[in-house]
C-alpha cells in the first residue's frame, strides 16, 4: 500500500497553518463538490479532500498523520505502519465529512481503522517509537581547512518537531567542527543533528560530506599535496637551494643537479596530516628566458656550440 501524502491532496506545504488548511478545503470542496462539478471524478476527488481536510484540520490527529509520515520517510517502499499502531484517539466517523459516511481510503482504514471499529470500547492509548531519519548535506571547504582544520558554518533545512506536533522544514545553521586532515569525500556525522524522533525514538544523525574546493596553487591527491615550481635553466642543470610553497609556508628544498622539466621532487609529511601523513610534491617547470638584448643572444649561440643538441633526433622522422 502507498502512503498517501494529504498535504499534497490539498496543494499544501508540510508546514501549512490551520488557517491555510480551512482555505484550501474550502477551495477543493467548491471545485470538486458532485452537485456542481462537471469534472471526470469529481466525486472520488471530493471524498479524498474531504478525508485529508478531516486528519489535517485536528491537531491531535494531524500530530499522529505527521508521525506517521516521518516513520515512513525513515523507512521508504510501501507503507505499513508500526508494529502495534492504534490511533490514540476515538474519532466519530460521522466528522469525515466529504468523505461518504463510511467510505474511506485503505490508507485511512489502515491508521485510523481499528478505532472506528472500537467505538464505545474501552479507550487504550497505545503508541510506538521510531528514529528519525537521517540527514545527508554537503560541506565546501578550502585545502587549508582540511590542511590546518576549522570551524565551518553549514547552513541547510532540516525536519523540526513543532509543538502542535506537525513536522515542518526549516532552514538551521550549525557550526561544524572540521578536523585536520579531512580528505575530500570524507563524511563527519553529527549525533542528533538529523529528523526529530518519533515518541521517545532517538533524533536521527546528520551526515555531513566534505567537498575540498580546487586550489589555484596546490592541487589534491587524497592525503598528497603537488605544486607546480618554476626554476631557470641554470637552476636545473646546476642545481640549488630554493624556498617552495607547502600549505604550512615555505621550506627550502634542493634541486639536484641535471634536473629536468615535469620531474617531481618529495617533501616527505608534507601533505595533508594524519596518522599517516600526505607527501608534497614539487613538478618542476623549467622556464625558458627570451632572448632580448645582444649579450644574451650570443649567450644562447654559445650554448648551441657547447651542446651538440638535437632534441628532435629521436622522434621517428616526425616534424
Amino acid at each position: 500500500m502507498e502512503f498517501v501524502d494529504y498535504y499534497k491532496v490539498m496543494g499544501l506545504e508540510d508546514d501549512a497553518s490551520a488557517d491555510d488548511i480551512k482555505r484550501a478545503y474550502r477551495k477543493l470542496a467548491r471545485k470538486y463538490h458532485p452537485d456542481v462539478s462537471k469534472e471526470e471524478g469529481s466525486e472520488a476527488r471530493f471524498k479524498e479532500v474531504g478525508e485529508a481536510y478531516n486528519v489535517l484540520k485536528d491537531p491531535e490527529r494531524r500530530r499522529e498523520y505527521d508521525e506517521l509520515k516521518q516513520y515512513q520517510a525513515s523507512g521508504g517502499g510501501g507503507f505499513q505502519p508500526p508494529p502495534g499502531w492504534h490511533s490514540r484517539e476515538s474519532i466519530n466517523p460521522e466528522d469525515f465529512a466529504g468523505a461518504g459516511g463510511a467510505d474511506f481510503s485503505d490508507f485511512f482504514e489502515q491508521i485510523f481503522g481499528s478505532r472506528f471499529r472500537q467505538q464505545g470500547t474501552a479507550h487504550t492509548e497505545q503508541h510506538f517509537d521510531a528514529r528519525g531519519q537521517d540527514i545527508h548535506s554537503s560541506l565546501p571547504i578550502s585545502i587549508h581547512d582540511a590542511f590546518k582544520g576549522a570551524t565551518v558554518e553549514l547552513s541547510l533545512s532540516t525536519p523540526t518537531m513543532h509543538e502542535s506536533g506537525s513536522i515542518r522544514n526549516e532552514q538551521k545553521k550549525l557550526k561544524v567542527k572540521v578536523p585536520a586532515g579531512v580528505t575530500n569525500g570524507q563524511k563527519i556525522r553529527l549525533r542528533g543533528q538529523g529528523g526529530p524522533g518519533v515518541g521517545k525514538g532517538a533524533a536521527g544523525d546528520l551526515y555531513i560530506e566534505i567537498q575540498i574546493r580546487e586550489d589555484d596553487r596546490f592541487h589534491l591527491d587524497g592525503k598528497d599535496v603537488s605544486v607546480s615550481v618554476p626554476v631557470t635553466p641554470w637552476e636545473a642543470a646546476l642545481g640549488a637551494s630554493i624556498e617552495v610553497p607547502t600549505l604550512d609556508g615555505a621550506v627550502k628544498m634542493t634541486i639536484p643537479a641535471n634536473a629536468t622539466q615535469g620531474q617531481r621532487l618529495r617533501l616527505k609529511g608534507r601533505g595533508l596530516p594524519g596518522k599517516v601523513p600526505g607527501d608534497q610534491y614539487a613538478i618542476l617547470s623549467v622556464i625558458v628566458p627570451k632572448a632580448v638584448t645582444e649579450e644574451q643572444k650570443q649567450a644562447y649561440q654559445a650554448m648551441s656550440e657547447l651542446w651538440s643538441l638535437d632534441p628532435r633526433a629521436n622522434d621517428g622522422g616526425k616534424s
